[in-house]
C-alpha cells in the first residue's frame, strides 16, 4: 500500500458516497486507475463494505451504555453460547475480549434506560455471566470509524519501538 492508496481511503473514510471521478481528484489520479486501485483494496479486504451511519440522537437511540463483563468460565462451549447471545441482541453494538479485570466489554445502543434494563435480561438468560456492571454514557467527546492512516506511513519496526513520526 502506497501513499496514494493511503489518500483514498482517507477520501472514502470521510465520504464513500463520493463518485470515483471525486475520489480521482481529491488523490490527483484519473478515473480509472483511482477505480483500478479501490477494487484493489476491495479484493484485498482492506475495504470490508461501505456503510451508512446513522445519528442515534435522530433515531431516539440516544442512551449509550458500557458494559463489562466478568466471567468464572473460561472455555470455548462458553465462549460459544455467550457469542451467540451478544449477536443475537441487535442493541449491542460492539463486544471485545479484553485483557485485565474485566473479560468482555460491550457497547450497548438503546433509547432509555429501560431499553438497557431489557437488553440486561436478555443478556443474562443467553449464558452464565459472574459480574456485569454497566455505566451510562454522559456525552460522547469524540467519536469516528475513520483509522488512523498516518501510522501505515511508518516503519512498522519503529512503530513497535513506540516511536512517532514528528509533525
Amino acid at each position: 500500500m502506497d501513499e496514494i492508496d493511503r489518500h483514498i481511503l482517507a477520501v472514502l473514510q470521510e465520504d464513500a458516497d463520493l463518485a470515483v471521478t471525486e475520489v480521482a481528484a481529491r488523490v490527483g489520479l484519473s478515473s480509472t486507475p483511482c477505480w483500478k486501485r479501490i477494487q484493489k483494496l476491495k479484493e484485498d479486504g482492506v475495504i470490508q463494505k461501505q456503510v451508512v451511519l446513522c445519528d442515534p440522537e435522530r433515531l431516539d437511540l440516544g442512551t449509550t451504555v458500557f458494559v463489562k463483563i466478568s466471567t468464572n468460565h473460561h472455555n470455548e462451549a462458553w465462549l460459544q453460547q455467550f457469542a451467540q447471545a451478544v449477536r443475537d441482541i441487535p442493541e449491542i453494538v460492539e463486544v471485545y475480549r479484553m485483557s485485565g479485570d474485566v473479560d468482555y466489554l460491550l457497547r450497548v445502543v438503546v433509547r432509555d434506560i429501560q431499553g438497557y434494563d431489557a437488553v440486561y435480561k436478555k443478556l443474562i438468560q443467553g449464558c452464565e455471566l459472574h459480574d456485569v456492571s454497566s455505566s451510562f454514557a454522559m456525552e460522547r467527546i469524540k467519536y469516528s470509524t475513520a483509522l488512523p492512516l498516518d501510522l501505515l506511513a511508518e516503519p512498522s519496526s519503529s512503530r513497535s519501538r513506540g516511536e512517532r513520526k514528528s509533525k
